[in-house]
Formats: structure tokens, sequence, C-alpha cells
């Protein structure tokens, strides 16, 4: 009994020992499998991290070069992606013109007056007095020269005889009217309207720069409706009602544009400058703040920069941007700048 009562502590006890000898030489390597694995964990999460980068950065340049090529495509756009047809261009009302040299004026603004040329205004009176048998010419009437106004029988001949025009024009006065008694008085006023007169009021500080025979250029109160005409007179004395003096200008009235009584503006050219490059004022368009002109080639109308000079308010001239002999929207450029904004915010969307 004792024999077995001590070999049980001892058994015990070996069995403690192995299994502690057992933990103790499974730990190392335990602990060594972990350490490895814990360093093998990084890198290999460098190298995915790497990976990754590497693709990202492909994936980034293919997104950057689609976008270099969308931003390139819109500045071609925004350059002269504009197409119209020529039925669009006619329709739109865009005249092209050529941009080359010209004469830049400077000119004295002035107002004034359409009147009839009183050089050829008639009037008309019987050459016997007598009774006014028929009138065949009413106010507003045009007449030829030599034709009849109306027929008169002499008190003294008792015959009668044609009342003739002594000019061709317009009958702007008529006092004659059948069965009336014709003395010496005027019967009919009649107006030659080929030519008129402007009548320019112009101010005491004003008079020392117009002279006899300068180009002046006239323009109603429509502004489409614009011709170039001569000073032929100016007054040597005042109105003393308004503190001006008055400048005359003949204008050329074959097409009967312009009617007596008709306010205008006028523009007296003081001197002209000659430039190698001009273009219309009214093609003149501003964006981002930039002056450009919309300039046509084969593939539409494309926007272009240009740094202006000296301008007479019709022509500007062009010091930068453009070369002799260029084709550009003189007239409603603007609907161009229109349909430029437009394409640009639909690429923006």
């Amino acid at each position: 009994m004792k024999t077995n009562n001590s070999m049980t502590p001892a058994l015990l006890l070996l069995t403690a020992l192995t299994v502690a000898a057992c933990g103790k030489s499974e730990s190392p390597a335990s602990e060594s499998a972990k350490s490895s694995n814990a360093a093998a964990t990084p890198v290999e999460n460098d190298k995915d991290h790497k990976e990754g980068a590497e693709e990202g950065k492909e994936h980034a340049g293919e997104g950057h070069g689609k976008e270099g090529h969308e931003e390139e495509g819109g500045h071609k756009e925004e350059e002269g992606g504009i197409q119209l047809s020529a039925e669009q261009i006619k329709a739109a009302g865009i005249v092209v013109a050529t941009a080359e040299p010209t004469r830049i004026r400077e000119s004295l603004p002035l107002y004034g007056v359409i009147t009839p040329n009183a050089e050829r205004v008639l009037q008309v009176s019987a050459r016997f007095p007598g009774v006014i048998q028929n009138v065949s010419k009413k106010i507003g009437d045009s007449v030829r020269k030599g034709e009849s106004l109306a027929v008169i029988e002499s008190n003294e001949s008792l015959r009668s005889y044609s009342l003739t025009s002594p000019l061709s024009g317009v009958v702007t006065e008529r006092s004659a009217n059948a069965g009336a008694q014709a003395g010496s008085e005027s019967l009919f006023t009649v107006a030659d309207l080929s030519t008129v007169w402007v009548e320019l009021s112009l101010f005491p500080r004003d008079v020392a720069k117009v002279r006899v025979g300068q180009s002046v250029r006239v323009k109603g109160a429509d502004t489409t409706l614009s011709a170039d005409g001569k000073v032929v007179y100016v007054a040597p004395f005042g109105s003393a009602a308004n503190q001006t003096l008055s400048a005359r200008v003949l204008l050329d009235n074959a097409e009967r544009r312009w009617s007596p009584g008709l306010n205008v503006t006028a523009e007296v050219t003081l001197a002209e400058t000659a430039v190698p490059l001009a273009i219309s004022s009214a093609a003149v368009q501003n964006l981002e703040s930039r002056d450009v002109v919309f300039v046509q080639h084969d593939e539409g109308f494309a926007p272009r920069a240009v740094k202006l000079g000296r301008t007479d308010g019709e022509m500007t001239e062009v010091l930068e941007g453009l070369t002799a002999g260029d084709r550009y929207a003189a007239a409603n450029s603007f609907i161009l700048k229109a349909e430029l904004g437009k394409g640009s915010a639909e690429h923006g969307h």
C-alpha cells in the first residue's frame, strides 16, 4: 500500500513535466509560425497595394486621356463648330463681308430736317386771267414737264388754254378749283423731289469745323436708311431763336426715300485716315470678356479674338487677329454668339 501511494505523486510529477515540456517545445514553433505569417502578411498587402495603385494609375490615365479628348473636342466646337447652310445663313439675315483696307472717318454729329430743294420748287399761275374750266391734278400727284394741270378760259379772248407744269415733280400745293376765277395768284406749286436739302443745326463752337464741299452721311429714324451728300451752304448768320447756324446738305433722292419734314441725324466728315485692315463695327461681339469676330471657313463660323483700333461707328480698324481677305459675319453675328452659347450649355449638361 505504501509503495503504490509513494509512486502516485511521482507519476503525477512526471506527467506534469512531460506536459510542460511538450508545451514548451510546441510554443516556439507556433510562435515562429505566427511570426512568419505576420511578417508575410504586410509584404503581400504591400504588393497588393502597389498593384492596385498601378492599376489605379492606369485607370486614371485612361480617364484623363478621355477627359482631355473631350476638352479638346469642346475647344474645337467653340472655335468653329457652328455649321449653317446657305439657306440658314440667308434666313438668319447673316451678312458675310471681307476684311479689307478702308478709311476711318473722324466726324461731327449733327441734327437736321429734310426740306425740298428750293431751287427745284416752282409756283404756277394763269398766263391770262380767266375762269378755271377743269383741274386735272391734285396735291401729291406726279406730273411731267409740259403736262396739263388745268384748263382756263381767257376773259379777253374767251379761248381756252392749258396751264402746264414747268418741270417734272410732285404737286405740293393747289388752290385751283373748277369754276373759280384765276388771276395772278399761284394756282399750283410743283416740287422736283429728285434731290432734297438737309437743313442742319450748327452750334457756333462747331462753325469752324464745317465747310462747303465736305462729305456728310445722313441717317433717318430708321437706321437702315442712310445716304451720303455734300455740304453746299453754310449760313453767314445765325438764328436768334435757337442760337444756331444752318448748314445745308444736298442729297440725292431719285428713289424718293427721303420725305420733306422728316428729322434726321448727320455726320459731317472732318478727316479721313487710311487703315490697312477694317471690319464692320456690327461684326464685333464680346465673348468671355474678349472682342471676337465670327470668321467663316469650310466647316462653318469660328469666333476669333481680335485687337481693335480706331472706329467711326460704322467701320473699325483691326490691329491683330484677322488678315486681309478673311470672310466674316458682318451683320447679325449675335445669332452666331447665341448658337455658340447654346452649344456650350448643352455640352455642360
